[in-house]
């Protein structure tokens, strides 16, 4: 849908018919189609039905109830603007009424001027709405950094140039990926490889592919991820985990297009694109020495980060209901969120971000057992594991010289660059230190800025 062509959705509660009929026609005016129900039974079919509305009005003396009840039950998360009328004003209704997300206590007769602000108002939601929620693959988000991301996924997505993704675990890099592969209208398949999750003495055949007889155990040829992805998209999650002298045969092959098997002679042409994700600052895995700066200068052709989500609030109500109706659709359900649970999960911290928040809505679709509402306690939600600056992973298949590169590297971190207070720490000397960078930026795994002292540092190697 064009955002020209958006029309303004209204909901008007009241059985006063010619008010109803007034409001049909200056919504017809004003670009916005208007929605009547008589009654709170009439009212709850239509938010059934049409589930969104950019605007509500909402009388409080109805047939069948007070309009304040139908306001207290609803889902208010996706709702615009909420105006209660009334013909019959009290003290006891305006207090109510402060106790719940209403903006507007309206007497009757209304101002023209008035309703034709609500009706214009409701008009430009829905234009904004039509900019934000058209679908970019399984990506879910309106705030301005979702917005941002996926204009520049549009923009990119159709060009031939390698993209890196970056932002913290759990924030949705693949889905980012699989998008770009969408717009790109290559016909060949979207190939995702996790680095991280293959040891490193088989990675390299993985990706790359193997002749026969090119190691114990390769009884026939095979063909790697790259052949596998030609004409589409190679994504390599967690690129940081490869080990550097595949980070030099991957740079080649992204330059020549030509690939060579593992245990091979024959060049072979691909046509891949490729897209890179790390959780690590791109910059800061260059001077740890995890990502070879040659690499990186191929790979930030188009750098796309990836917000935290505690840093787009408005998109976690959005993210929960898309998780809940994938499982009423899954178990087939129809559970709604009770009415505070959508207020608790965004003011929760979510340190695991997007993959948190659906794995917490899951388990309260579990512990809802047979009731139709899903409440949310935060208590409720596991501990995330806290991550530790601290911390050097090692994993089978490493060599003495990746270990030896991370520890050191690592406590020059921690030590703030500062060579002689690495050295105390590792028990070596500062000359080793600097005979260990000298290496490492020779082989294009760090930059100069490891190789100057840190705050307080002095002393030349010699």
């Amino acid at each position: 849908m064009k955002a020209a062509s958006a029309t303004g959705n209204v909901l008007l509660v009241d059985d006063n018919e010619s008010f109803a009929r007034m409001l049909e026609e200056a919504g017809r005016q004003a670009g916005c189609k208007v929605y009547h129900a008589a009654d709170l039974e009439g009212a709850r079919t239509l938010l059934t039905e049409r589930k969104v509305f950019d605007l509500l009005l909402v009388d409080i003396m109805l047939p069948d109830g007070n309009g304040l009840e139908l306001v207290e039950s609803m889902d208010l998360a996706d709702q615009g603007r909420i105006s209660i009328v009334t013909g019959m004003p009290s003290v006891e209704s305006a207090v109510r009424v402060l106790n719940t997300p209403v903006v507007d206590y309206l007497v009757k007769p209304i101002p023209a001027a008035t309703l034709h602000e609500l009706l214009l108002g409701a008009r430009e939601r829905a234009v904004a709405r039509s900019r934000v929620t058209r679908p970019l693959g399984d990506m879910v988000g309106s705030s301005p950094q979702m917005r941002t991301l996926f204009d520049q996924i549009r923009q990119v997505g159709p060009l031939d140039v390698s993209v890196l993704v970056y932002g913290e675990s759990g924030t949705g890099k693949e889905l980012v990926a699989r998008a770009l592969h969408e717009q790109s209208g290559r016909g060949g398949r979207f190939v995702a490889v996790n680095c991280g999750a293959i040891t490193h003495d088989l990675l390299g055949s993985q990706v790359f592919g193997h002749e026969r007889g090119a190691f114990t155990g390769a009884v026939q040829a095979h063909t790697g991820y790259f052949e596998q992805a030609d004409g589409g998209t190679l994504f390599l999650d967690e690129i940081t985990e490869m080990p550097a002298q595949l980070q030099v045969y991957l740079l080649r092959v992204l330059e020549s297009r030509m690939l060579t098997r593992i245990g091979g002679t024959r060049e072979l042409p691909v046509d891949v694109r490729l897209i890179a994700a790390t959780n690590r600052d791109p910059r800061a895995a260059v001077a740890a020495g995890v990502l070879r700066q040659d690499l990186y200068y191929r790979l930030i052709e188009f750098p796309l980060f990836i917000h935290p989500l505690r840093e787009r609030r408005e998109d976690i109500a959005l993210l929960a209901k898309h998780f809940l109706e994938r499982l009423n659709r899954k178990y087939g359900t129809s559970k709604t969120f009770q009415p505070d649970a959508l207020v608790r999960m965004t003011e929760a911290p979510w340190p695991g971000n997007v993959r948190e928040l659906r794995h917490a809505v899951q388990r309260h679709f579990i512990l809802s057992g047979e009731s139709a509402q899903v409440g949310f306690r935060q208590d409720d939600v596991p501990a995330a594991a806290e991550s530790d600056a601290d911390t050097i992973r090692f994993s089978v298949g490493m060599t003495f010289d990746e270990v030896e590169r991370e520890m050191l590297l690592k406590t020059l971190s921690r030590c703030g660059n500062n060579k002689s207070r690495t050295a105390n720490v590792l028990g070596i000397t500062a000359k080793t230190i600097y005979n260990r960078l000298l290496r490492y930026r020779a082989e294009g795994l760090i930059d100069d800025s490891l190789l100057r002292g840190g705050p307080g540092e002095h002393e030349t190697p010699g």
